[in-house]
């Protein structure tokens, strides 16, 4: 492995995806440890940045917004003018939503993807993160799941994030461009889109129902805080040796959704009966039965382990996800009573 350093404070930074869930919490955190930061976030005709509208007044005057689209190569080049380093984290990410527009998703991952890293190589950027997903793995043959695992498109939003991987891997092997792989296990916290289970449930019980809509609950996921998935991208991004490199961001604990659900229930004081919702159910062979990571790579490349793992950290991030939540302010920005694939 290409030994490799990296001082963010003296680095202009991207973050494409900056209006999202998890790249509003990387845009602010990064802004708040005093990088420049420019947060690429999606063109459109209401001039919203997304989740970044929400943030603090003291954030928002250091940040400079660059509206585009990730789709478009000349846009993307001109984003990343003038930067030294790119958090890649735009996406379409509903899984639901692949099955209904296949297209739309290789348009996005894939080709998004090859519109950052053809523009790094030609810029010389020093070095790009790119966004993996735990969903590449498919249901787990071995747990933990370390990153030799092989990787099963078991949903089209799945085949195009191996895709987008392979293709930002490819220009490291064919041309050094320096690029790292992170791949978060499920990221949950304020701000994630209801289509989540943990968002769903809690904006149900928050809303006073009690009859709680599901697709399955077997399945089992390794969930990761979204203020540990941010910090493991900045790790990533400042450590030795990572180059090149796919690593997990994981919390290594293992938890059923049915178990989650009645978890996130207990610490709402709320009494719930769970009904399945065909709708929200997924094709039988699509189903990702069980994902739990190994993060020990994360550990030793970037020096990064979760502060809220296991029980407990689970436990933890959960409340302070469902305080989030609960705040009128924060809930009515959500549609608890219609499920949007």
């Amino acid at each position: 492995m290409r030994e490799y350093k990296m001082n963010l404070k003296n680095k202009k930074v991207l973050v494409t995806g900056a209006d999202g869930f998890i790249g509003s919490h990387l845009t602010e955190e990064l802004i708040r440890q005093g990088h420049d930061v420019r947060a690429f976030v999606l063109y459109n005709s209401f001039n919203s940045w997304g989740w970044l509208d929400h943030s603090e007044p003291t954030i928002k005057k250091n940040m400079e917004i660059f509206a585009g689209d990730i789709r478009d190569p000349h846009g993307v080049k001109q984003a990343m003018k003038g930067c030294d380093v790119v958090f890649h984290l735009a996406a379409l990410i509903g899984i639901p939503y692949s099955y209904h527009s296949p297209d739309t998703y290789i348009d996005t991952n894939v080709k998004g993807t090859l519109n950052i890293v053809q523009a790094a190589r030609e810029l010389g950027v020093s070095k790009v993160l790119h966004t993996s997903t735990s969903e590449v793995y498919g249901t787990a043959r071995f747990v933990p799941i370390t990153e030799e695992h092989p990787l099963q498109g078991q949903s089209p939003y799945s085949a195009s994030k191996i895709g987008a991987d392979q293709i930002a891997l490819s220009f490291y092997l064919s041309f050094n461009t320096p690029v790292s792989i992170v791949r978060p296990f499920n990221t949950y916290g304020p701000r994630q889109s209801a289509r989540a289970v943990i968002p769903t449930v809690i904006t149900q019980i928050a809303t006073g129902k009690k009859n709680i809509k599901l697709g399955a609950l077997h399945p089992t996921r390794d969930f990761n805080y979204v203020k540990d998935t941010v910090e493991g991208f900045i790790a990533v991004a400042k450590a030795d040796k990572t180059i090149g490199e796919v690593i997990n961001i994981g919390s290594n604990y293992e938890i059923s959704i049915g178990e989650t659900v009645k978890l996130i229930a207990e610490l709402m004081n709320a009494k719930i009966n769970l009904k399945t919702d065909a709708k929200r159910i997924r094709p039988q062979n699509s189903e990702v039965e069980r994902l739990w990571a190994e993060n020990a790579k994360a550990k030793i490349l970037a020096k990064w382990e979760p502060a809220y793992g296991q029980w407990e950290g689970f436990r933890k991030g959960l409340k302070e996800t469902i305080e989030w939540f609960i705040n009128p302010d924060n809930l009515k920005q959500y549609k608890p009573g219609e499920y949007n694939i």
